[in-house]
C-alpha cells in the first residue's frame, strides 16, 4: 500500500485554540460571569484598521450592547432551566469565535492577503451574528426578571441582528481591484506606477520598511497555513509585489548585522537525528542511502564524488549510489525549526515555496516582480557615491538572495556578483565592516546555486575577495561567510580541488578554526571537512597544521573536531598518521565524556592510527590509564558502529600486550619518533 508524505510545510499554529469552542463547565452564576467578561473583552476591542473597518465595528458595537444585559445578570441572578443554561453555553461559545476572528485580523493575518479574503471574511462575520441572532430568539427574555430597560434593549439587539447584512466596503473592493490590475501588469512585465504602487501601500499602511518587512513574513508564514495550490500562488506573487515596493519605495532599509539564522542554529541543541553524520549540522535535505543510513543530501554527495563507495556510518559497501528523500524526517525537521523559529531552506528547493506533494510554487507575477527588484537594486548600486549608501544597497540585495532561487537566478543573470567584488576588499573593511560582512554574506547566499558557483570562480576578483575577506575579515562574522562561502563553492568536485591548491585558502581556514568564535569556527572546520576529501589537499592541510588546530579546538568543538580528524588521518596518508601521534590522548577523553557521535568517530580514527601507526601507537594508546575500562564501556553502551570499533580496539591492545603484532610498522614508527624528537625540540 503506497502511503502520501505528510505535507513539507505542517499547519501553522493559529488562533482559535481547540478549547475555544468547547462549552465551559461553569456553575450558573460561572457562567454569566465568565460571559459579562467575554463581551466586555470584545467592547474593548479595536475595529479593523484598514480592511473590514464597517464590518467589524458593527459586530463590536452590537456585543457591548449584549454586555448590559449580562450585567443585569450577575446583579440580580436567577435560577436557570436546563435549556436557557444551554443557551448561554452556546452564547459563549459563539462570543469566543467573535472575539478570536477579529483578534486574528488584527494581529495575525496579512493586511494585503486579507484584502484578497475580505468576502469569506465578511461571511464569517456575518455567519456568527446570525448564530447570535438565533440564541437570542430562544432567549426566554419574560422569564428572566429584566427591568422594562433591558428587556427593550434585548428586543433592539435581536431586531438589529436579525436584520443584518453581509458588510462589503466599496473601498476594499476598489482597492483589491487595484492590487490585481497592478499584479496583471506586472505580468506582462510593465513597471508598476510609483504613484500607485504609494497609494496601494498607504491604504494598507505599510508606510516603511519595517512594516514591509512585518508583511513578508507575515506573507511567507501564510503560505504554510493554506492548502490549496491557488491559495499558494496568489501568495507567492504578493510576496513579490511588497518586496518590490518596499525597496523602490521605501529605499534600503537600516543595514543591520544578520547572523539571525546561523546564531539562532549555533545556540539551540539540535536533536541529534536531526544532525548529518557526516557534517554534523542540521540537515536540510535528508536521504537514506543504500544500508538504510540518512545523511544530509550535500553532504553524501561529496562522500561519493570523493571516491567513496562505502556507508560513512556502517562502513559496508553501498549495493549502489542512489539516495532516497528521507520526507518524513525532512517534515519533522521543518516542524522543528518552526517551533525554534529557526528558518528551514532546503538544500533541494533553494529556497522556494513548496506545494503540499514536494513540487515548486512558480508564478509569472511573482517572478517578474523578482526580475524589477533585482533590476532596481543593482541599478541603484552601479550609481551608488558612497559606502553608506551602497551599504543599504548591498544589504537589501543579501536580503533578496536569500529567499528562493528564482532571486538567485535573477541577481546571477543581472551581475550582481561583479558589483560586489569592489565592497570585499580590506579598505572597505577598515573603512565600513558592515559592508564587507554584507557583500560576502550576499555572494553566499548567491554561492547557494550552481550557476553561481560558477560565476564566482569565473568573475574577476571574487574568488580572491572572498579569499581576502578569510584571512583578513573586518569581523569574525565576515570571516565566517566567506569559509562558508568556501565550503559552498567545493559542491563542485573540480572548484574543490582548485581550492584546496590554495595555500592562503587552507591558512585561513585553519587560523579561523583555532582563533573564531563557536560559529566561524564551525564554517571554517566544514569547509576544511569538504576540502580534505581530496589526499593530496589532506596532505597539504597536515602540513598547513590542521592536526595541531584540532589539538587546540577538540574541547571547544568535539564532534566537529574529531570529523576533521577522522577524515584527515584517512586520507592524509603516512605523515598524517604520525602527526595524530600527539592527538590519541587527547582525543581518548572524548571516550568516556563525548557525545555517541563523538566517541563513534575517536573509537574509528583510534583503530585507524593503531593500524596504521604500528607499535609505538599502540603503546602510547595502552598507556593511558583505564583506556580499557573506557572501551569496555564503549562495548557495551555505544552506537552499533562504535561497539564494533571498540571491539576491534581492543583487540588491538591485547594482540600488541601480547606479543602478536607481528606487523612491520618501521617506517611509520620512525616517522612517528621524529616527529616526538621534533615536538620535544620545538
Amino acid at each position: 500500500m503506497t502511503v502520501s508524505p505528510p505535507p513539507v510545510f505542517p499547519p501553522r499554529k493559529r488562533r482559535p485554540s481547540a478549547g475555544a469552542f468547547i462549552a465551559p463547565n461553569f456553575s450558573d452564576h460561572k457562567l454569566i460571569q465568565s460571559l459579562l467578561i467575554l463581551s466586555q473583552e470584545i467592547s474593548s476591542l479595536k475595529p479593523l484598521q484598514y480592511i473590514l473597518k464597517s464590518t467589524s465595528l458593527s459586530i463590536i458595537r452590537k456585543i457591548k450592547l449584549l454586555s448590559i444585559l449580562f450585567e443585569e445578570l450577575v446583579r440580580n441572578p436567577n435560577p436557570f432551566f436546563s435549556p436557557t443554561l444551554l443557551c448561554f453555553e452556546e452564547m459563549y461559545i459563539v462570543l469566543q469565535r467573535i472575539k478570536t476572528l477579529i483578534e486574528d485580523c488584527s494581529n495575525g493575518s496579512s493586511k494585503i492577503w486579507l484584502l484578497f479574503q475580505f468576502e469569506s471574511v465578511a461571511a464569517s462575520f456575518h455567519e456568527l451574528t446570525l448564530e447570535l441572532s438565533t440564541l437570542l430568539d430562544i432567549f426566554p427574555v419574560n422569564e428572566m426578571n429584566l427591568s422594562d430597560d433591558v428587556q427593550e434593549l434585548v428586543f433592539l439587539i435581536r431586531k438589529q441582528l436579525a436584520e443584518a447584512k453581509v458588510i462589503l466596503d466599496p473601498r476594499d473592493v476598489q482597492l483589491r481591484e487595484q492590487v490585481v490590475t497592478m499584479l496583471d501588469r506586472i505580468k506582462k512585465e510593465i513597471v508598476p506606477s510609483q504613484l500607485m504602487l504609494s497609494e496601494i501601500f498607504n491604504r494598507l499602511a505599510l508606510c516603511n520598511s519595517s512594516s514591509c518587512r512585518d508583511e513578508l513574513e507575515i506573507l511567507e508564514d501564510e503560505i504554510q497555513n493554506q492548502i490549496d495550490e491557488k491559495s499558494k500562488c496568489q501568495i507567492v506573487s504578493l510576496i513579490g509585489l511588497v518586496r518590490y515596493g518596499k525597496c523602490v519605495l521605501y529605499g534600503a532599509s537600516t543595514p543591520v548585522t544578520d547572523n539571525r539564522r546561523r546564531k539562532v542554529v549555533a545556540e539551540v541543541n539540535i536533536p541529534t537525528d536531526f544532525r548529518c553524520p557526516i557534517s554534523l549540522d542540521l540537515m536540510r535535505d535528508p536521504v537514506v542511502v543504500a544500508t538504510g543510513q540518512t545523511y544530509d543530501r550535500e553532504s553524501i554527495n561529496l562522500w561519493i564524488e570523493s571516491g567513496h563507495n562505502t556507508c560513512p556510518k556502517t562502513g559496508q559497501t553501498l549495493a549502489h549510489a542512489n539516495l532516497i528523500p528521507n520526507r518524513a524526517l525532512k517534515n519533522l525537521i521543518a516542524m522543528w525549526c518552526r517551533e525554534q523559529k529557526i528558518p528551514f531552506e532546503s538544500a533541494a528547493d533553494g529556497g522556494q515555496q513548496l506545494t503540499q506533494n514536494g513540487g515548486v510554487i512558480r508564478n509569472k507575477a511573482a517572478l517578474e516582480a523578482t526580475k524589477m527588484t533585482v533590476s532596481f537594486l543593482v541599478n541603484k548600486l552601479s550609481n551608488s557615491q558612497s559606502l553608506e549608501a551602497a551599504n543599504g544597497v548591498v544589504y537589501e540585495l543579501r536580503a533578496l538572495a536569500k529567499t528562493d532561487s528564482d532571486s538567485r537566478t535573477c541577481m546571477g543573470e543581472a551581475s550582481t556578483i561583479p558589483l560586489l567584488v569592489r565592497y570585499l576588499g580590506s579598505d572597505v573593511g577598515s573603512s565600513l565592516p558592515n559592508l564587507q560582512v554584507n557583500a560576502v554574506t550576499t555572494v553566499l547566499n548567491l554561492s547557494i546555486l550552481e550557476e553561481n558557483k560558477t560565476r564566482i570562480m569565473e568573475t574577476d576578483g571574487a574568488l580572491n575577495g572572498v579569499i581576502e575577506v578569510l584571512r583578513s575579515g573586518a569581523t569574525l562574522e565576515a570571516k565566517g561567510n566567506a569559509a562558508a562561502t568556501i565550503f559552498s563553492l567545493c559542491g563542485v568536485h573540480s572548484y574543490r580541488k582548485k581550492l584546496g591548491k590554495k595555500t592562503r585558502v587552507l591558512k585561513g581556514l585553519i587560523d579561523l578554526a583555532k582563533n573564531g568564535n563557536s560559529c566561524s569556527k564551525r564554517d571554517a572546520l566544514m569547509a576544511i571537512l569538504n576540502l580534505a576529501g581530496d589526499r593530496e589537499t589532506a596532505s597539504r592541510l597536515v602540513e598547513g597544521g590542521v592536526i595541531d588546530m584540532v589539538n587546540d579546538i577538540v574541547n571547544v568543538l568535539p564532534e566537529e573536531a574529531v570529523t576533521v580528524l577522522e577524515v584527515v588521518v584517512k586520507r592524509g596518508g603516512i605523515f598524517a598518521v604520525a602527526a595524530a601521534y600527539n592527538s590519541i590522548r587527547k582525543i581518548s577523553n572524548l571516550l568516556r565524556q563525548g557525545t555517541d557521535s563523538a566517541r563513534e568517530i575517536v573509537a574509528a580514527i583510534l583503530v585507524n592510527l593503531c593500524r596504521k601507526g604500528g607499535s609505538e601507537m599502540v603503546a602510547e594508546l595502552a598507556s593511558i590509564n583505564g583506556i580499557e575500562r573506557m572501551i569496555w564501556e564503549l562495548m557495551g553502551s555505544g552506537t552499533i558502529r562504535a561497539r564494533r570499533k571498540a571491539a576491534s580496539l581492543m583487540r588491538i591492545l591485547r594482540r600488541w600486550a601480547a606479543g602478536m603484532d607481528g606487523s612491520d610498522h618501521s617506517i611509520v614508527s620512525a616517522t612517528i619518533s621524529s616527529s616526538s624528537r621534533a615536538t620535544l625540540a620545538s
